[in-house]
């Protein structure tokens, strides 16, 4: 699990929180039911307005990935795939089968059995690199989902503010009743700052990076069993595989 999520929202909420206490206004003063419903209702309901609603759900359901671990470190990847190659040029591509049964990586478990299956290369490699491309696209619309949440929030906090602006101006004979009607009208626009800030954006980053890195690391096993394939030298390949990573990890990978 990534803690660095949960901890990040939790800092975040907190300091506010925080903020609020030494400001001596009190936690009674921040809450509004109705600026609540306003900000978070209609957020959820302009997501339904720009998506369908496959997507928005599976957007939730992407929210899991914030708190997931990153993908394997690319170095353990190129390492595993050496010794798949090794396998393959000491006793054939046959000899891979059990290493499909004992896979881990559902992605490089199918690699595995198309090739041991004795399917063509260029049939291996469409089918790979053609799920690459639906998980990224997949990927990015549940990204930009939450990228919408840090997008409405912030409007629906205006409009919940002018609401609450047009209501107060139409009551200004008691002088008295001005500055708490204009705290109120205000919470709004607190709320859609919250949502967008604190959970829109800062989610639809870590998915973009956990999208990166799962994208990243399907490719290199992709890379790596069509030149297991090609009957590649296992040390040129990991040669080849190394050239795609950053310095640092090429030589923690070498």
């Amino acid at each position: 699990m990534d803690f660095s999520t949960g901890v990040g929202y939790v800092a975040c909420f907190g300091l506010v929180l925080g903020a609020i206490l030494l400001g001596g206004a009190g936690i009674g003063a921040y809450i509004d039911p109705p600026s609540v419903l306003i900000v978070c209702g209609g957020t959820v309901a302009a997501l339904f307005i720009g998506f369908p609603t496959p997507d928005v759900m599976n957007a939730l359901k992407a929210l899991k990935k914030a708190f997931m671990p990153a993908s394997p470190k690319p170095m353990e990847t190129v390492k595993k795939l050496e010794e798949l190659s090794q396998r393959a040029r000491r006793e054939g591509l046959l000899s891979l089968e059990e290493a499909a049964e004992a896979a881990d990586d559902d992605f490089l478990k199918r690699g595995l059995q198309m090739m041991v299956d004795g399917h063509e290369p260029s049939a291996i490699e469409s089918v790979l690199f053609g799920e690459i491309d639906k998980i990224e696209t997949r990927h990015k619309t549940s990204i930009n989902v939450w990228d919408a949440i840090g997008a409405y929030a912030p409007g629906m906090g205006l409009i919940g503010t002018l609401v609450g602006l047009v209501q107060m101006l139409q009551n200004m004979s008691d002088p008295s009743s001005i500055g708490p009607a204009m705290a109120v009208a205000l919470l709004t626009t607190f709320y859609g700052a919250l949502l967008a800030n604190i959970i829109g954006i800062p989610t639809a980053n870590k998915l973009k990076q956990r999208s990166a890195e799962e994208i990243a690391h399907k490719e290199l096993i992709a890379q790596g069993l069509i030149s297991i394939l090609g009957g590649e030298n296992p040390r040129f390949m990991v040669e080849r595989l190394n050239a795609t990573l950053p310095p640092a990890m090429r030589e923690e990978a070498a």
